[in-house]
């Protein structure tokens, strides 16, 4: 039976306000709380609450065999706790459910994936940790920053233990082959790719109100017949879809919840299932391996990265960046890893995109962006000057750090035998009271023992002494 494996997105930055150049090594707060609240409580309103309500509906109607998946970055999670701590609540009972999977991604949806191997480490146990904490899943599926894939990621996600990602059925990748199968990596055969079909969700991502398609209006049961025309070995059909799709992109007006909400009851009439990417992984077999020697992504039609990293005014800014990632990394200063993690963010880069306006950009141009962004940058370098001074080549920043880390090592050590030492004392002084206080008792007294006695038998005769003389 051919399956739907549908996964939401959820991501909103921390958007900076206007910081000057004269505002440098004086104001270190850099991000606009007045905006964030304003756009993540609009969206949260607009959008993701309303999809979400949707999704329980869609669950409880079909007895639970609508299934799906949600990406939620550390970001997101952390001004919805802010702004609309209510969303939190909502996506706890999606998670109760047990039809919704939750997908792990990374905190700050950054780029850190195609520069930092460990950044992107931390960055994705980050998530997952709030994950389990919020909502007590542990996410086996990973999706990287808009679907970002290649070779080299591959061996890494499988070492974090990820059973599969998901990623952009790109085309200038498959080539001939269709998206619509289970694959696995090259480079790490465990690991298990869901690629997206780029058209369908298009259709509904884009073109579901665009007056002048041919095929609008889009409607439930239309839908469900094109996903049921295809290919009757084709195994799953991946719909993945940013979750402002539903009530932002296309306002409620336009019958998009009520277009998510019928899908469950024409996918029923026609023999269509619903699942989760770790149901997918787990059940069904992938037909090859796919390679891809370059990090593709479901950005822009190039699905590349250059969309973040196509000129020189976003070069610049990620090179500075990541420059100094071994020291902050380093560093105790919570405020400064705060920052740092933000900072990374890929809407930062997006806005200075100078092919095509960005979308939902709070800059009048990409070198508006690429200024307030050098000024920030700027002032978050100084501090990190404070913590590891740039005097310090790379090769003594190293001799520092391991020379801390041996430390570091050589106090665990000690703490472990201080406390031995301090159990043997604690032993010695309890063994030590216990025979104090056997001494200190009064010897009590012994009982009186009594001899046994037996008849007293006849004396005997005291012998004579017999006549020296006869």
């Amino acid at each position: 039976m051919k399956a739907i494996c549908f996964n939401f997105e959820i991501h909103q930055p921390f958007r900076l306000k206007r910081y000057r150049f004269f505002d440098i090594g004086k104001d270190h707060y850099y991000f606009d709380d007045f905006l964030n609240d304003d756009i993540v409580t609009r969206v949260a309103h607009n959008s993701y609450i309303p999809a979400c309500e949707t999704l329980l509906r869609m669950i409880e109607q079909s007895g639970g065999r609508f299934r799906c998946s949600i990406a939620v970055s550390g970001v997101a999670l952390e001004q919805f706790e802010h702004y609309v701590p209510e969303f939190i609540e909502l996506l706890k009972k999606l998670a109760d459910t047990g039809a919704v999977e939750f997908v792990a991604q990374p905190f700050s949806y950054g780029l850190s994936s195609l520069v930092d191997p460990e950044e992107f480490a931390r960055q994705i146990a980050d998530t997952c940790s709030i994950l389990k904490s919020r909502f007590g899943v542990q996410p086996k599926i990973v999706r990287n920053t808009e679907l970002i894939y290649f070779d080299d990621l591959a061996p890494q996600l499988v070492a974090l233990g990820f059973k599969g990602a998901l990623t952009e059925g790109a085309k200038h990748i498959l080539g001939w082959k269709s998206p619509d199968y289970v694959y696995s990596a090259a480079s790490a055969p465990k690991l298990k790719l869901l690629l997206r079909n780029a058209k369908l969700s298009d259709d509904i991502a884009f073109r579901f109100s665009d007056t002048s398609w041919p095929e609008f209006p889009l409607t439930a049961d239309k839908y469900v017949e094109w996903l049921a025309a295809t290919p009757p070995e084709e195994q799953i059909i991946n719909i993945f879809l940013n979750m402002e799709t539903f009530g932002d992109l296309h306002p409620a007006t336009t019958g998009i919840f009520q277009f998510l909400e019928a899908l469950p009851r024409f996918a029923a009439e026609r023999g269509l299932d619903f699942i989760t990417p770790s149901q997918a992984v787990a059940k069904i077999k992938a037909v090859g391996e796919l390679s891809v020697v370059h990090p593709i992504s479901s950005a822009d039609e190039a699905r590349d990265t250059s969309v973040w990293l196509g000129n020189r005014l976003q070069n610049e800014a990620f090179d500075k960046l990541y420059s100094i990632a071994e020291r902050v990394r380093e560093c105790d200063n919570r405020s400064l890893k705060r920052d740092w993690q933000y900072l990374q963010s890929c809407d930062h880069f997006f806005y200075m995109n100078t092919r095509r306006p960005a979308a939902f950009s709070p800059y009048e141009t990409p070198f508006a962006a690429f200024t307030n962004y050098m000024n920030v940058l700027a002032d978050f370098l100084m501090r990190v000057e404070e913590e590891f001074p740039s005097q310090v080549g790379n090769e003594e920043l190293n001799s520092l750090l391991l020379t801390i880390r041996n430390q570091d090592a050589e106090i665990e050590a000690l703490n472990k035998e201080l406390a031995s030492m301090r159990k043997s004392v604690e032993q010695y002084n309890i063994e030590h009271r216990k025979r104090e206080e056997e001494k200190t008792e009064e010897p009590k007294p012994k009982k009186a023992v009594v001899k046994k006695t037996t008849a007293a038998k006849a004396p005997k005769k005291p012998k004579t002494e017999k006549a020296k003389t006869k």
